[in-house]
């Protein structure tokens, strides 16, 4: 693995004395550290939907993000619909994506490894004919997920296939993913 030198500072963007900082607070602290994520949905139109996010539950109290994010879902023509955002599963695939290639930054950044890019592929296989109906006995969601990394770092392979098991290890997406995870739909 390459070092940084103090000419050089490694600089990937993530501020990881914070993130170590926190570690250890809330190491001291564990009821500060149950956190709840939200998103809320209204229906636009046939297989239209926006979610929003904007405000969770963390440090004991109610925070909220800078602004409003919201992401529309949809399906595409080939599926009767009006292709007004992505699949709700590309939205999967995008988070599982996202979150794995924050822990690459900050693994990276810890582990005093420069990135120079990084991009990575996600694809999801999946047999329609059970979300269709058409089927009981094929599954609805999908038979298996492969991420694909391209990465372009001061560092040897081995480092970088060792940060990208680091951050599959930390991942909260990929655990959701590959645990089972219980989930209750209420009408109110």
């Amino acid at each position: 693995m390459t070092t940084a030198t103090t000419e050089h500072p490694v600089d990937n963007g993530v501020n990881v004395e914070a993130l170590l900082s926190a570690r250890e607070a809330l190491s001291a602290s564990p009821d500060a550290a149950k956190f709840k994520w939200r998103a809320s949905v209204k229906w636009i139109n046939g297989t239209h939907s926006r979610s929003t996010v904007g405000g969770f539950y963390g440090l004991g109290e109610e925070q909220k993000h800078k602004t409003t994010f919201s992401f529309d879902a949809d399906h595409p023509e080939i599926f009767a619909s009006e292709d007004h955002g992505a699949t709700p599963v590309e939205l999967v695939l995008a988070g599982l994506a996202s979150c794995l290639t924050a822990g690459v930054a900050a693994v990276a950044q810890n582990r005093n490894i420069q990135l120079r890019s990084v991009s990575a592929t996600l694809e999801g296989g999946m047999d329609v004919r059970g979300i269709l109906g058409a089927d009981s006995d094929v599954r609805n969601g999908f038979d298996g997920i492969k991420v694909t990394y391209k990465i372009d770092a001061d560092a040897s392979r081995d480092d970088i296939e060792a940060l990208v098991a680091q951050s599959q290890k930390r991942s909260a997406v990929y655990d959701i993913i590959t645990n089972p995870t219980n989930v209750t739909v209420e009408v109110e």
